[in-house]
């Protein structure tokens, strides 16, 4: 009797193990084998030769035609020697390279492309025929798109050549490419990790992310770190200079306020005539006219000199003297008059304190007898009479 398998050996069954040809090989762990060095291809590798015949074409600008002419027969003697037959075009303006049955390296034809792009981007033949070397490789990194105002185009690509081509020597040095600037398209030929050293250093530049100058900085401090065996396994980021961009202010695009839309047009101005015939000017007969112009201007002239003798004039006008800087003499002559004006104030309280103490010391019987004396006379005499 047959047992059903059980859920997780099913689940196990179908999935597949990721990762299961990842294995360790024998020659992974030989320290005798440098698995980063590019041998030189021997022909007995491949003494078939190619099956098929495969060719690349390009096309290149006009200005190019007279030295390629001149360089063409070095270009086909290097081809030649590693089985590849080349073709100029003059008439379409092209480059064409293809195999034949003497070739026998399968990647020379990818070579013998790079090597006709780098004619066509103004690259120098002797430099160019460099590319087919096996340690040799190359990049055409286009800057063109990478930014649209042409402006500030130029002036970026000019930032990466530096005063007197300064900066992109000191990239060439440190990175071992050889780099030229053409056009919208950036050619450098080295080697692998100096090819993706350029191509950052290209882009950063032109898209605004960083100047070379601090990639050249940075570049330099590599290169003392990778002399201390020491430091040869460990980070190296601790070493590195950080370099912050500073938020430099904008200008304010000035927004002008949109004009309501009227689909009438504005009206009519008066001319000149017309002004004429609203003041009356225009009835005037020309005599009239060139006294009142002459009025006018004499007018003109008496203002404007009046102004300019006001001006004149206005030199020779003191300043103000301020309150707090006061004579001495001002000064004593109010001291004086503060003094004058006391004296009388004690003098008139001392009259009206004596007057206060002869009222307090008067006595109630002599104060009304003397009220009865001071009567008058005419009514008693009256009263009498009746």
């Amino acid at each position: 009797m047959e047992t059903a398998p059980a859920e997780g050996d099913s689940k196990k069954a179908g999935r597949k193990h990721k990762g299961k040809h990842d294995k360790p090989k024998p020659w992974d762990d030989d320290p005798n084998i440098d698995h980063w060095k590019i041998e030189k291809f021997d022909p007995s590798w491949n003494e078939g030769g190619m099956l098929e015949v495969s060719s690349f074409s390009t096309l290149f600008p006009q200005y190019r035609e007279k030295y390629l002419q001149e360089a063409w027969p070095m270009v086909k003697s290097a081809l030649k020697d590693c089985g590849i037959s080349c073709e100029l075009n003059l008439v379409e303006g092209s480059m064409t390279v293809s195999t034949t049955r003497k070739t026998r390296d399968p990647y020379i034809i990818v070579k013998a492309r790079d090597l006709i792009k780098l004619l066509s981007r103004s690259v120098p033949a002797p430099q160019a025929i460099k590319i087919l070397n096996d340690d040799m490789q190359c990049d055409i990194i286009k800057i063109g798109s990478l930014i649209r105002n042409k402006e500030r185009f130029v002036k970026r690509r000019e930032r990466l050549l530096g005063p007197n081509l300064s900066t992109l020597k000191a990239i060439e040095i440190l990175t071992g490419c050889y780099v030229l600037v053409q056009g919208n398209t950036v050619s450098a030929m080295g080697s692998f990790k100096g090819l993706k050293q350029v191509r950052r250093i290209v882009e950063d530049c032109i898209q605004n992310v960083q100047h070379p100058v601090y990639h050249i900085k940075t570049l330099l401090m590599k290169r003392e770190l990778a002399k201390n065996p020491a430091l040869a396994n460990e980070n190296w980021d601790r070493f590195l200079p950080k370099f912050k961009k500073k938020n430099v202010k904008q200008k304010k695009v000035k927004v002008k306020e949109k004009k309501s839309y009227t689909p009438f047009p504005p009206p009519q101005q008066p001319s000149k005539i017309d002004l004429q015939l609203e003041s009356g000017e225009y009835f005037l007969s020309d005599k009239k006219k060139s006294a009142k112009k002459w009025q006018e201007k004499l007018e003109k002239q008496a203002d404007k000199a009046a102004e300019n003798k006001r001006k004149r004039e206005a030199a020779f006008i003191p300043p103000k003297e301020n309150s707090t800087h006061v004579s001495d003499s001002a000064k004593s002559d109010n001291d004086i008059d503060k003094v004058d004006a006391m004296m009388e104030s004690l003098k008139k309280k001392a009259k009206e304190y004596k007057k206060h103490e002869a009222l307090e010391n008067v006595r109630a019987e002599s104060y009304i007898a003397s009220a009865e004396n001071l009567r008058p006379k005419k009514k008693q005499k009256s009263s009498k009479s009746k």
